[in-house]
This record gives structure tokens, C-alpha cells and sequence, in this order.
């Protein structure tokens, strides 16, 4: 019943499944569970951000209506929550996203353990993959589906096509030094 999932070339450390089994069996309402992530680009002993994301159910509802709120590659969830929302849609470079934003409109339950479960390698060509004309057109798309599903409003569509416009359209020095320095701890 509950499905594990991370990429190939990231480490899940030693305690990553345990705990969120755990979770899962003293709170049988939770159909999502994810932890915060180290990112490292040579050796995972040397951690370069930790993407951090709010525990709790009301403050991961509102952290989505602007960012992702689970780390896709150390999540865990319910298969049969997932399958109810429609499972992963294609939507290139959205799909966990969509599929939380899905899940969060039928009522499901998430929650993020509040430590690092799992070292995610990055490298200097991830930031460059997000950025550029192509990831832009779709983040737009992407932003606009959610507002006409009703998962946020037209100013809150407005607000993160703004912001994100700016983040993909500049230089990918400049952009890696935001996820490094501003949306990572």
C-alpha cells in the first residue's frame, strides 16, 4: 500500500524508510510523507543547501499554492490516494507538483519530516535546465492550469508567474546562486 520513491542518483540515508513508516503508523490519516533533502554536487559529506519545507498540514497547504511542498525524490505515499487523484498526469517538468496540488484538493493528508532523509546530487546543469524560454512557457501553463482548477487565485497565478519569470530569464549564475542562497537553508 504505500510506495517509496526517489531517483537513481540520489542516497537515502540510513533511516529514511523507518521514520516514514513510522509516520504512517502512528498517523494513519497521512497519505503523503516527505522530509527535507541535502544537496550536494561531488560528495554527499559536503552538503551544499538543505531544501527545507513546513511540517504541518495547514502550512503545507498554504506553502503549495506558491512552491512545491514535497521533496519528490524522498516521498512516500499511499498508492490507492494517489490512484484516486489520477495518479501522475504528463505535464513535463510538473508532474509530482500537479499530482499535489491534486491530492491537496481531494482532501488529503501530508506531512514532512523535519530533517534530512536523503542526499539529492545537483550539479551546476540542474540549474541550467531550469531556465530558459521553454521551462518558462511551461511554468506559465502549468501556473495557469492550477488557477482554473481553483487551487489559487488569479493574483496568486499573477504573483508566482512573476516571480518565477524572473528566476528562469536570468543568467544560470545568477540563478543557481538563488536556489543556493535564498530558496534553500
Amino acid at each position: 500500500d504505500l510506495v517509496a520513491r526517489m531517483d537513481t542518483d540520489d542516497i537515502a540515508k540510513p533511516t529514511r524508510f523507518e521514520k516514514q513508516v513510522e509516520i504512517f503508523r502512528l498517523h494513519p490519516e497521512v497519505d503523503v510523507c516527505s522530509a527535507w533533502i541535502d544537496e550536494f554536487e561531488n560528495e554527499p559529506i559536503s552538503a551544499i543547501s538543505t531544501r527545507k519545507l513546513p511540517e504541518h498540514m495547514a502550512d503545507i497547504a498554504r506553502y503549495a499554492k506558491s512552491r512545491n511542498p514535497v521533496n519528490h525524490p524522498v516521498a512516500m505515499f499511499k498508492k490507492q490516494s494517489v490512484l484516486t487523484a489520477g495518479g501522475y498526469l504528463h505535464f513535463p517538468l510538473f508532474e509530482d507538483y500537479f499530482l499535489w496540488v491534486r491530492m491537496l484538493m481531494n482532501g488529503c493528508q501530508f506531512y514532512n519530516i523535519q530533517e534530512s532523509l536523503l542526499w539529492f546530487r545537483t550539479s551546476p546543469e540542474m540549474f541550467k535546465r531550469r531556465g530558459g524560454r521553454s521551462y518558462v512557457k511551461t511554468e506559465i501553463r502549468f501556473q495557469i492550469t492550477i488557477w482554473k482548477t481553483g487551487f489559487i487565485s488569479f493574483m496568486q497565478c499573477l504573483k508566482n508567474i512573476g516571480i518565477r519569470l524572473v528566476v528562469r530569464l536570468i543568467p544560470n549564475s545568477l540563478r543557481s546562486s538563488i536556489y543556493k542562497h535564498i530558496l534553500r537553508k
